[in-house]
């Protein structure tokens, strides 16, 4: 679930001038005082923090919810807390650059070959994947653990066989 964009940040974090990886470290710290579900602004205006923060936030189970750049040409960051850890997969399946319905056939090839229980990680660019996914997993008793975009225009999914 993203946290809506309107409602303000539960804290501010400008680290302009600063160069990587100080924007990161400095999220990191600043997540620390947040709770589960609470967003931080990040002002950045270094050229990595974009790609760093995306990579970072998918493998510590938390979200950037919205990223651009203001008027003064400052990267800005909405970063929520998750609310759990990362999850493991057994198995990843990257369909980048495929058209849609291809992630779930795809995922129904890769889950059909593995133990009730285990975790795919999905990776898609396909922007109808999103509902796709979720609707395909509630259709055959597969669970979608998590779904969170890990780059601009790039989600990820994790899906375990099997029911809860």
């Amino acid at each position: 679930m993203h946290a809506p964009i309107s409602h303000e940040p539960s804290a501010v974090l400008d680290l302009t001038g600063q160069v990587c990886p100080h924007p990161l470290l400095g999220v990191r710290h600043a997540l620390d005082g947040l709770r589960a579900g609470e967003t931080l602004l990040l002002r950045s205006d270094c050229p990595g923090t974009r790609d760093d923060l995306f990579a970072w936030a998918a493998r510590t189970g938390n979200e950037v919810v919205h990223s651009a750049r203001s008027p003064d040409g400052i990267g800005e960051y909405r970063v929520s807390k998750g609310n759990k850890a990362a999850i493991a997969a057994d198995a990843t399946l990257d369909v980048s650059g495929k058209p849609c319905p291809t992630p779930v056939i795809e995922a129904s090839r890769m889950l059909g070959k593995m133990l009730w229980g285990q975790v795919v990680k999905l990776v898609s660019t396909c922007p109808a994947s999103r509902e796709e996914v979720g609707a395909w997993c509630a259709a055959t008793g597969n669970v979608l653990l998590k779904s969170q975009q890990t780059h601009p225009g790039q989600w990820t999914f994790f899906l375990r066989k099997g029911g809860a």
